[in-house]
């Protein structure tokens, strides 16, 4: 199957950040008033976060955002280097060469829009209760300023109108909404495919004005379990049931008729639920014991990329399923979004 693999045959597009990850306590969370399982901005009651991390924790430097993340799982798991590309806005700093070294090792053809008016992003990732749990915040800095002129680049145009699959995160309609409107009326005028994660509860509840009209374009779209039910109050669906919810989502109109709206939602430990053409399905997950679970930040995104892998190899998303819990079941062994496997992913019959 790899052999039909080419070069940019998958276009990731989000918030490139310097994730500042580190081990810490419960008192952490309080003295900034985060909770233990969530992502947010950063406002002015987290200014020194970052330095607090680097100074009294033993932190991993790890090239992050996203979208990122799942152009890197999945570019490490398809192997052949280019066929996923990723674009995003960094500062012209140290930072953002570490990232772009870090992608470009796992053969991501990254195309950064570059800014000297702000640093590279970060993203402060507090894990606690022994990697069960983290809370990310984020800074976006430079990624702000990703703008639609980038995706008009004559080169970058080319890579657009060549690409099959498109992939864009909530986080991203912070930052571009004109740009992730332009890419889906790509893929709705080429037929592509246009995949999108809600990415956290509040992109659902405070960024709904450009994420309603992006809506109808979506083919597929991920979210775990609270930002399903995010999604369920802000658009009025009534139901708390998961199930449910990812039915009415998969029902909302569509402007591309040709295929069915794919809603996958996951809930950690509990089975993936999957809905399309009025029928849901639960697939179990991969379960690890205990000691062997480091660090569940990146699982999601591993998950997407481990499904995006082989969605653009036209394998079923039952397989697709399978290898996003592959995938997030190998990520959430390191420290951080890292692939380390040498295993190839084998589909179960």
């Amino acid at each position: 199957m790899s052999s039909e693999l080419r070069n940019g045959m998958l276009l990731c597009l989000g918030n490139p950040l310097l994730d500042i990850s580190a081990y810490a306590d419960e008192e952490l969370l309080k003295k900034y008033d985060l909770k233990p399982n969530n992502a947010i901005l950063a406002e002015a009651k987290h200014r020194g976060l970052n330095e607090d991390l680097t100074e009294n924790y033993d932190v991993d430097y790890i090239a992050g955002g996203a979208s990122q993340n799942t152009a890197r799982i999945a570019q490490s798991i398809l192997r052949k280097p280019n066929t996923v590309v990723y674009m995003g806005c960094v500062g012209k700093d140290f930072y953002s060469e570490m990232i772009e070294k870090k992608a470009r090792a796992d053969g991501v053809d990254v195309r950064y829009q570059y800014t000297d008016k702000r640093p590279t992003g970060t993203c402060a990732v507090i894990i606690t209760d022994d990697g069960k749990h983290r809370s990310l915040v984020a800074n976006l800095a430079a990624a702000e300023l990703f703008s639609i002129d980038h995706i008009r680049i004559p080169e970058n145009r080319e890579i657009i109108d060549k690409a099959d699959y498109f992939y864009l995160t909530g986080f991203f309609l912070i930052v571009s909404p004109d740009s992730a409107l332009e890419i889906a009326k790509v893929a709705l005028e080429k037929n592509k495919v246009l995949a999108m994660n809600l990415s956290a509860p509040y992109i659902c509840e405070s960024f709904n004005r450009d994420l309603t009209p992006l809506l109808p374009y979506i083919d597929i779209l991920f979210g775990n379990e609270t930002e399903a039910a995010a999604f369920s109050k802000q658009y009025n669906l009534g139901t708390e049931n998961l199930e449910e919810i990812a039915l009415k989502i998969a029902d909302l109109p569509k402007n591309n008729a040709q295929r069915k709206r794919l809603v996958v939602i996951t809930q950690g430990e509990k089975p993936v639920i999957v809905a399309r053409d009025s029928t849901v399905k639960q697939f179990e997950v991969i379960m690890l014991p205990n000691e062997k679970i480091v660090d569940t930040n990146g699982a999601g995104d591993a998950f997407v990329g481990g499904f995006l892998s082989q969605l653009i190899q036209e394998q079923s998303y039952e397989v697709c399923i399978q290898c996003g819990n592959w995938a997030a079941s190998e990520v959430v062994q390191q420290s951080g979004c890292i692939f380390k496997t040498t295993q190839q992913f084998c589909p179960r019959t």
